[in-house]
C-alpha cells in the first residue's frame, strides 16, 4: 500500500526539477541579453566622445559598471613602458590624498605591460608579481586587467579590482572587458586622429595669426604674449612661459607667462645648466618629462612656483641661434605631452622666430633709413645754412667799421654775437644728428633736455640750454653719469635757496675737455650756508682729474662750473 501510494510523487519530482532548470537557463539568457544590451549601449556611449580624457574616464566608469567592479583604473604606456598617467574611479578624495604618488607600472601592473594579455586573479596578494603598490594605496582583493590596444600598439591596460558581493570575477566578465577595450581602443585612435587634426588646425591660423602681426609692425611683447597663448591651446598645457636669454647665455629669464597662476611666474630665472629649458635651448630640441620626481636633477622653470606634472620644452629656433625657450607645464594627473604634440609646437615656434628675426631685420632698415635721413639733415645744415650765416656774419663785421653812430655799431655787434651764437647751436644740433643711438640707451643731450624740462616745474621757467661739442661721441658712459648727477644738484639748489628768474646751462665737449656752467640771477652763495652737496661735487670733479668751481659775480646771481679732461 505504501509502495503503490509513493509512485506517484516521481514524475511530480522530476517535471519540478525541469521546470527550475529550465527558470535558470532563461534566467541566464536574459542576463546574458542584458550584458549584451549594456555592452553595446556602452560601446556607443564609449564612441560619442572625441576628447580623449573624457574617453578614458568614460571607458573606466562602463568597465567597472559592466562587471560590478568597486575600482578601476586606465594606466596609459608610455614610450619606456612605464605607467604615465593613471586615471581611477572608485576611490574618494580621501583616499586618493592618502595615496604618495599614482603607479608607475611596477609589480603585477608591469607584468600586464610586459605581457599584454587579459589576468585574471581571485586575489592579487596571492601572485608572485604582486608588489610595488605606492604608500597609501588601499587593499584591494579581486582582479581583472585587460590590455588596450590602438591598432597594433598596447596604448593602455584597463584594471578592475574589488567585485562587488565579495564574489570573483569569471570568463564572462573577461570577455565583456575584453570587447570592451576592442571598442575602447577605436574610440582612443578616433580622438587622438580628432585631437590632432584640431591640432593641426589651431597652428596653421597661430602661425599665419603671428606672422601676419610680426611683418605688419606690432611690438614683438605682444607677438610674444599671443604665442604663448595659442600654444597653451594647441597643447592642452595649463600654464606657459617663454624664457629668454641673458647674462651671455647662461641665464633664462620668464618674459611672458600665461595660464594658471602665471603672475608667479614673472622674471623668474634659472640657469641654462642642470635645467630641461636650458638644454632644449642649447640642445635646439624639444624635451618633456612626463614626471618631474623621475627628472632627477634636471630642473624646470616651475619647480619651486607652481607644482606641475608633465613638463616640456621647446626652442624658439635652431640649435646655436635659438632666440628662447618655450615651456609648458600640465597638472599632476593630465595626460602627458606627446612627441607628435612637441614636434609640431617645434616647427611653429621655429616659424615664430624667423618671423621675429624679419619683424627685427625690418626694423633695423627703418632705422638706417632713419640715420640716413638725419645724417643728409645735418650735411645740408653744415654745408648750406651754417655756410650762409658765416657769411652774413662776415658781412656784418666788416660793415661795422663803415657805421659811424656808437648805437647802430653796438647793434651790428650784438647781431654777430647772435649769429655766432646760432651757429654753436646748429652745430650742437649737427653733432646729436650724427649721433646713432641706436643701442636704446638715451644719449647725455637728451638726458641734459629731460633734467631742464623736469627742473621746468619747479622754477616756473624753462632754463636756457647750449651745447656744443660731440657730447655723445666722446664722453664715456661713467663721465655722462656724474655729468648728470651735477647738473642735477646744481639746479636743485638753484630751485631751493637761488630764488632765480633766470638760468642759463651751458655744456661743452670742446679741446678734451667736458665743462658744464650752470649761471643764475639770484640771491647768490649764502656765506653760512651748508655746503655738502657742493662737497660731492667737488669729489666727483677731484675723482675724474677735473676741478670745481662755483662762485657770487659781480653782477650778481651764482656761477657754477664744472670741468673734468676726456
Amino acid at each position: 500500500m505504501a509502495d503503490t501510494d509513493s509512485h506517484p510523487l516521481l514524475p511530480n519530482m522530476r517535471l519540478d526539477e525541469l521546470l527550475s532548470e529550465l527558470q535558470l537557463r532563461l534566467e541566464a539568457v536574459l542576463a546574458t541579453r542584458d550584458r549584451v544590451h549594456a555592452l553595446l549601449e556602452a560601446v556607443v556611449a564609449v564612441g560619442s566622445d572625441l576628447d580623449l580624457e573624457t574617453v578614458l574616464r568614460r571607458i573606466v566608469e562602463t568597465a567597472t559598471r559592466l562587471v560590478d567592479a568597486s575600482f578601476g583604473a586606465m594606466g596609459v604606456v608610455g614610450q619606456e613602458n612605464t605607467l604615465v598617467q593613471f586615471i581611477p574611479v572608485g576611490l574618494s578624495e580621501e583616499e586618493i590624498a592618502r595615496i604618495e604618488h599614482w603607479p608607475h607600472g611596477l609589480g603585477l601592473l608591469g607584468l600586464l605591460i610586459k605581457e599584454p594579455r587579459p589576468l585574471r586573479l581571485t586575489r592579487i596578494s596571492d601572485h608572485p608579481e604582486s608588489y610595488g603598490f605606492p604608500p597609501g594605496h588601499p587593499p584591494m582583493g579581486s582582479f581583472l586587467g585587460v590590455p588596450v590596444r590602438v591598432r597594433d600598439e598596447v596604448f593602455g591596460n584597463l584594471y578592475l579590482t574589488e567585485k562587488r558581493g565579495g564574489g570573483e570575477f569569471d570568463e564572462e566578465d573577461q570577455a565583456i572587458v575584453v570587447a570592451l577595450a576592442t571598442a575602447a581602443g577605436v574610440a582612443i585612435e578616433n580622438a587622438r586622429l580628432f585631437e590632432e587634426t584640431r591640432r593641426r588646425e589651431t597652428w596653421l591660423a597661430a602661425s599665419s595669426e603671428i606672422t601676419t602681426s610680426l611683418l605688419s609692425g606690432a611690438d614683438p611683447q605682444e607677438v610674444l604674449t599671443l604665442m604663448a597663448r595659442r600654444a597653451r591651446q594647441m597643447t592642452g598645457a595649463d600654464v606657459v612661459a617663454i624664457l629668454l636669454p641673458e647674462a651671455g647665455g647662461q641665464l633664462l629669464r620668464v618674459a611672458i607667462a600665461d595660464g594658471e597662476n602665471a603672475g608667479q611666474l614673472e622674471q623668474v630665472e634659472i640657469q641654462v645648466a642642470g635645467s630641461l629649458a636650458g638644454r632644449s635651448f642649447a640642445d635646439g630640441e624639444p624635451l618633456m618629462v612626463n614626471d618631474p620626481d623621475e627628472a632627477g636633477e634636471l630642473r624646470n622653470v616651475f619647480s619651486d612656483h607652481l607644482p606641475m606634472g608633465p613638463v616640456g620644452a621647446v626652442p624658439l629656433g635652431a640649435a646655436g641661434v635659438a632666440r628662447g625657450v618655450l615651456s609648458l607645464g600640465k597638472r599632476s594627473g593630465r595626460t602627458p605631452f606627446v612627441q607628435s604634440e612637441l614636434r609640431t609646437l617645434h616647427a611653429f615656434a621655429a616659424q615664430a622666430a624667423v618671423a621675429l628675426e624679419l619683424a627685427e631685420s625690418r626694423k633695423d632698415a627703418e632705422r638706417l633709413g632713419l640715420l640716413e635721413d638725419r645724417d643728409r639733415i645735418a650735411k645740408d645744415l653744415h654745408d648750406v645754412v651754417i655756410q650762409r650765416l658765416f657769411a652774413v656774419a662776415m658781412t656784418l663785421m666788416s660793415t661795422v667799421r663803415l657805421v659811424e653812430r656808437p648805437e647802430a655799431s653796438g647793434r651790428l655787434k650784438g647781431a654777430i654775437d647772435e649769429l655766432d651764437e646760432t651757429i654753436r647751436q646748429i652745430r650742437s644740433t649737427i653733432f646729436a644728428l650724427q649721433t646713432p643711438g641706436g643701442d636704446g640707451a638715451p644719449s647725455l643731450r637728451a638726458g641734459i633736455v629731460e633734467m631742464l624740462e623736469g627742473a621746468r616745474g619747479h622754477l616756473g621757467f624753462m632754463p636756457g640750454l647750449r651745447m656744443d661739442g660731440q657730447l655723445d661721441n666722446r664722453v664715456s658712459p661713467e663721465v655722462a653719469d656724474h655729468l648728470l648727477a651735477v647738473l642735477r644738484e646744481a639746479l636743485s639748489n638753484a630751485v631751493r635757496h637761488a630764488r632765480a628768474g633766470r638760468i642759463d646751462v651751458s655744456v661743452e665737449a670742446l679741446d678734451d675737455r667736458l665743462t658744464l656752467v650752470v649761471r643764475d640771477d639770484g640771491v647768490g652763495l649764502a656765506g653760512d650756508g651748508r655746503r655738502s652737496g657742493l662737497r660731492n661735487l667737488q669729489e666727483r670733479a677731484t675723482r675724474l682729474g677735473g676741478f670745481f668751481e662755483i662762485v657770487s659775480p659781480e653782477t650778481g646771481g651764482t656761477s657754477l662750473t664744472w670741468s673734468v679732461p676726456l
